[in-house]
């Protein structure tokens, strides 16, 4: 496994952006399929955008596009998700997760390795 820590998060105002980023420890980074989740009280946790090893392939849920963009630096172990024209509907609590397997269907159960969140708070 490898171990996940997200920073980045943060309250903002609707219309605004963040950047969240998600350094990960080890090695063999590029091999790992990486994905964002969110997560809000009482519920499951919800794909937002995931990237496959290389950066070559990209997958976003309809809500996020034209919004979000995810992108990989695996010279630095890390993943990012930029976040323009927030919403309030966006605030949760976002994990990163690292899986092995690339498909155009990245549910939860197939990523092993999970981060600790980061708190995104968007304001009306």
């Amino acid at each position: 496994q490898v171990q996940l820590v997200e920073s980045g998060g943060g309250l903002v105002q609707a219309g605004g952006s963040l950047r969240l980023s998600c350094a990960a420890s080890g090695r063999a980074f590029s091999r790992y399929v990486m994905a964002w989740f969110l997560q809000t009280p009482g519920k499951e946790h919800e794909f937002v955008a995931g990237i496959s090893g290389n950066g070559g392939s990209t997958l976003y849920t309809n809500s996020v596009k034209g919004r979000f963009t995810i992108s990989r630096d695996n010279r630095k172990n890390t993943v990012y998700l930029q976040m323009n024209s927030l919403k309030p509907e966006d605030t949760a609590v976002y994990y990163c997760a690292a899986g092995d397997i690339w498909s155009q269907d990245l549910r939860p159960t197939v990523f092993g390795s999970w981060g600790q969140g980061t708190q995104v708070t968007v304001s009306s």
